[in-house]
């Protein structure tokens, strides 16, 4: 069978420079439109709306900011006004000291023996999620499953039965929040205070007040007792301290880094699998190859922590559609000190945009770049580890990385082994970052249960 010349979509590029309105308004409707096709093309693209900036695809330079200069290049303040009204000043946010003790205290809490201890969890929601396919009567959107499936899995591996917090509650909160964090405002671009309320945002925020507010019971309650067997994230927390200092975290610093690993724990592992998902949809040639491992490694059961290394294909799509499709598809640093990127002179104030989506199709570092090609992570180590980056790089790596894989290829494994997946004509997703790369649309799939 001959390959199609088809290329899955892609976001639409900018023709022309952007001024600072059409630069803000491509921010509230899709940030990766701001992207110029030389972006594809070069390793480093610099020009000035406002402030200076500098787009950054080159690896060599992408270290530097990321790993070995991390302490000259901070988040920018633009990010933290967005996003500290419901991550507060956990480990995603927080910088420095504050930074460093919580990331040495959390990190044993995703050792691979707690990560194995809660993996039931995604087979069990893999379970779910299959029994709801198989009542579908037509067509069915398979984002807001994929939503459904990791929100369920990220609330019961963070908290134990008896300290809930109410899931229908914190289900729309979070996703009022993730929708509208992302776009940006003219007062978040302008450095405004955050105390300043952000039109757009009113809604969103008082439901995340009452979040905050259901998770300080549930902390409250969990507090001096012993943890559950086994331990939900927060109880692990809980007993978490850093080994430098013996520091715990105190309630609120508990609040921030879980609603950090709820918010982010969920949504970036839903993405992967939908686009995922669409992928498999758009080249069944593909598919037939991951469902033939799937069937062999599984037959007919779902997918279990022990099958996960011998669904390598399985993984590999999972890798390429990050690649194509990364979840967390921009970053942004600010520059504190006077710097040099190859050729290009960095000063103090300039902003530092790292766009992975054009990172990850940049035709300097990838041989086909816009085409599907899970082959390409056959082997991992051919990879440039900064070339490459669905889950940031250097100290502030994601600390859920393996949880996120190891969900994703449980649930997609058992999926493809259960079930064929064909595209619905005329309904294609467009990806859409607001905050993360959503596929704006829906997933729509004709889903056949197989024998």
């Amino acid at each position: 069978m001959l390959k199609s010349n088809r290329l899955p979509v892609s976001v639409p590029l900018a023709t022309s420079p952007l001024g600072f309105m059409r630069g803000v308004r491509a921010m509230q409707r899709n940030a990766l439109e701001m992207l110029p096709p030389i972006a594809f093309t070069q390793p480093i693209v610099s020009g000035q709306i406002l402030r200076r900036f500098h787009m950054v695809m080159d690896p060599p330079s992408i270290r530097r900011i990321l790993k070995d200069a991390a302490a000259d290049y901070p988040k920018s303040e633009e990010a933290q006004a967005m996003l500290r009204p419901a991550l507060g000043n956990g480990i995603f946010l927080a910088d420095g000291a504050h930074w460093r003790w919580q990331r040495r205290a959390a990190m044993p809490v995703f050792a691979p023996r707690n990560l194995t201890a809660l993996t039931p969890v995604m087979t069990e929601a893999a379970e779910d999620v299959s029994a709801r396919l198989d009542r579908a009567t037509g067509p069915v959107d398979i984002y807001p499953e994929m939503m459904h499936t990791a929100f369920e899995v990220i609330a019961a591996v963070c908290m134990s039965e008896d300290t809930q917090i109410p899931r229908e509650m914190a289900h729309k909160a979070v996703d009022a929040y993730l929708d509208t964090a992302g776009r940006a405002s003219f007062l978040d671009i302008l450095n405004v205070p955050s105390f300043v309320p952000r039109p757009g945002r009113t809604a969103a925020r008082f439901l995340i007040a009452e979040l905050k507010q259901a998770a300080d019971r549930a902390i409250r309650s969990r507090m001096g007792r012993e943890p559950a067997d086994p331990p939900p994230l927060l109880d692990l927390l809980i007993g978490a301290e850093d080994p430098d200092t013996g520091r715990k975290m105190t309630a609120p610093e508990l609040r921030d880094n879980l609603l950090t690993f709820i918010v982010a724990g969920h949504e970036t592992t839903a993405l992967a699998l939908s686009w995922s998902l669409y992928l498999m949809g758009f080249d069944e040639e593909q598919q037939e190859r991951a469902r033939a491992e799937a069937q062999e490694v599984l037959g007919g059961r779902a997918a279990t922590a022990e099958d996960v290394p011998k669904l390598k294909f399985i993984r590999q799509v999972i890798m390429e559609s990050m690649r194509l499709y990364p979840p967390l598809a921009m970053l942004s640093r600010t520059a504190t000190k006077p710097d040099m990127l190859r050729d290009r002179e960095v000063k103090p104030g300039d902003v530092m945009l790292l766009p992975f989506y054009a990172l990850h199709r940049n035709e300097c570092l990838w041989d086909n770049p816009n085409g599907f090609d899970p082959d390409r992570f056959a082997d991992p180590k051919s990879i440039d580890r900064y070339a490459y980056l669905p889950f940031g790089t250097g100290p502030r790596v994601c600390i859920g990385m393996d949880f996120g894989l190891q969900e994703a290829t449980i649930v997609l494994a058992t999926l493809l082994s259960r079930f064929k997946f064909t595209a619905v004509p005329g309904r294609v997703p467009t990806p859409v970052m607001i905050l993360s790369l959503r596929p704006d649309g829906g997933v729509w799939m004709n889903v056949e249960r197989l024998s």
